[in-house]
């Protein structure tokens, strides 16, 4: 090996690398694509040069505002342009940036402005009473509020704030950009949702984001020029990253700020829309579309599903209104989606329920993931057998650094290298794997565990059914027995016994819920349903029961 002998060599050829960084995308895109659309927010159309010199006004006058490299900026925005440009000009002026749920309380706002410290937040002018009411609460310094008033919604600015555009205007279109000298330094502060406690602080780094824009073009199976249209709010793992991916291809960002069946449907007709990612809700919405939402297009578009597994029965009904769904699958600290259901070439005869249980897998690990296993309570690897249970490990570049300010937490996600979803799955023989709960999910009744994951598959095969969430509910005999929350369609009818007696012919006695309730389900901004709610009702829904009474939930 008498060629690795020449260190002086070695070190000359160690200039030429630079840190890994989605930075590089932005400013290679203005360069070889700059007179294409990179962004559109309604009569908002900005070329790639555009783009280019508004990320480095705003990089540029953040550092005028005080901003140094290391400082947390957040933003408390929809899916608008101004989000789109924070993503690539907070870190440009080398800053991390904290982007803030706009649905969130404000003591949880306060506490996220404490904990992660950020020194200015961008905020929409909407958003503004909660931005003020979060910094009253705050026990340190608050940050500055930049207001940004959204004119594309018929917006006006309040004039309270110093306003976005004339933030811009203090920077130069010809700034240089801080780039890191090191793809370990800190992108992004994501807080999870805190549903169990108070949220936890993930930490993104350059190379994780770097790479899963790459792994999700592959999985994607991209080509030049994507048109994407943003229903993932970008407050939420930064939009599975696939903002900071669309310029290394050259397509189009199209805003969406109020996500709706109208609004997906005209993006597609008017804009050419070819990709989005969302929640198996945001599917069932453009299922149960009023033929008054609808639009025609004429080309297949390709979707990302994610946030909780999809009904069969949602993957059967979407595809033949021109909508290729492909299952994918991750968490906050993993940077959106870390595995991708491949699907192989074998299976293209499949039909039916046959073929949406086969795009409903998990899948296997994304190309720039190192590795995606399921292992047992030992940290090891189960049987690939589709019987044994456990618990889905992850590792690789596309973790997130850890929790910040938390070493306890962190060490435990961390535990034997490996980071530890708390999501429960088996593994089929050819290594797919298949979420069948939350480990907090899984229902123990009797000694047997029931996954809510399938009966809710089963249930929502009911032709009334538009959506539904299975629960544990306490019960002296078994200890817990499932709890059905289900959600109609517009228009149809269904009654509690029609539903358990649909269960009960297709699953055993003790997977069948002893109870239905039927409400309209509580959701996330990005669509989950919030079982910890549900829990809480049928809980009450017991307590009064035995009581007498009746819940009305």
């Amino acid at each position: 090996m008498g060629w690795l002998a020449d260190e002086r060599g070695l070190e000359k050829c160690a200039a030429n690398f630079a840190a890994l960084t989605p930075l590089s995308h932005l400013k290679r895109a203005a360069e070889v694509f700059t007179d294409r659309i990179a962004l559109v927010h309604g009569a908002t159309r900005l070329t790639y040069g555009e783009y280019h010199a508004r990320v480095s006004r705003l990089a540029s006058a953040l550092a005028g505002m005080g901003i140094q490299p290391g400082d947390v900026v957040a933003t408390i925005l929809p899916n608008i342009a101004q989000q789109a440009e924070a993503h690539w000009g907070v870190p440009a002026a080398g800053a991390i940036l904290n982007t803030i749920n706009i649905r969130l309380d404000v003591e949880t706002v306060a506490y996220i402005f404490d904990h992660g410290g950020a020194k200015l937040v961008l905020c929409d002018t909407a958003f503004l009473p909660l931005a003020r009411a979060a910094c009253e609460k705050m026990e340190g310094k608050p940050p500055t509020i930049i207001e940004v008033c959204d004119r594309e919604a018929g917006h006006s600015a309040t004039g309270e704030f110093l306003e976005y555009e004339d933030l811009l205007a203090k920077g130069s279109p010809w700034a240089p950009w801080v780039m890191p000298e090191d793809e370990w330094e800190s992108l992004a502060l994501n807080y999870t949702s805190g549903t169990t406690g108070r949220p936890k602080g993930v930490v993104y780094h350059h190379r994780g984001a770097y790479l899963a824009t790459y792994g999700n073009a592959i999985a994607w199976r991209m080509q030049l020029y994507p048109v994407y249209l943003t229903i993932v709010p970008l407050f939420h793992c930064n939009g599975w990253c696939h903002t900071w991916m669309v310029p290394m291809l050259g397509g189009t960002v199209v805003c969406c700020r109020d996500v709706t069946a109208k609004a997906i449907y005209a993006a597609i007709a008017d804009e050419g829309v070819t990709h989005f990612g969302g929640a198996p809700i945001v599917l069932n919405a453009i299922i149960n579309a009023g033929a008054e939402d609808r639009r025609d297009f004429g080309h297949v578009v390709e979707v990302f599903t994610a946030g909780a597994p999809p009904p069969a029965a949602t993957l059967a009904a979407i595809e033949p209104l021109g909508f290729n769904v492909t299952q994918v699958y991750g968490l906050t600290e993993v940077y959106g989606p870390a595995t991708e259901c491949i699907w192989k070439p074998e299976w293209d005869a499949t039909t039916g329920d046959e073929r949406a249980a086969l795009k409903a897998r998990t899948g296997v690990g994304m190309a720039t993931l190192e590795g995606a296993e399921v292992h047992d309570t030992h940290g090891q690897p189960i049987p690939r057998d589709t019987v044994h249970l456990g618990e889905i490990a992850m590792r690789g570049n596309m973790v997130m650094k850890g929790y910040y300010k938390n070493p306890e937490a962190t060490a435990e996600a961390f535990k034997d290298g490996w980071f530890r979803s708390g999501d429960i799955a088996f593994q089929h023989p050819d290594g797919y794997i298949k979420i069948t709960d939350r480990a907090k999910d899984i229902i123990i009744s009797g000694g047997e565990n029931v996954s809510s994951v399938e009966v809710e598959g089963v249930i929502a095969h009911h032709p009334a059914v538009s959506l539904c969430a299975v629960v544990a509910r306490p019960d002296d005999r078994w200890g817990e027995v499932p709890c059905a929350f289900v959600e109609l369609k517009r228009g149809r009818q269904a009654t509690e016994a029609e539903i358990i007696a649909f269960v009960r012919e297709r699953l055993a006695g003790f997977k069948t819920p002893k109870q239905v309730i039927f409400c309209d389900l509580p959701k996330t901004s990005t669509g989950k349903i919030q079982k910890f709610e549900l829990r809480a009702v049928a809980r009450l829904a017991l307590t009064e029961a035995e009581a007498g009474t009746e819940t009305a939930p």
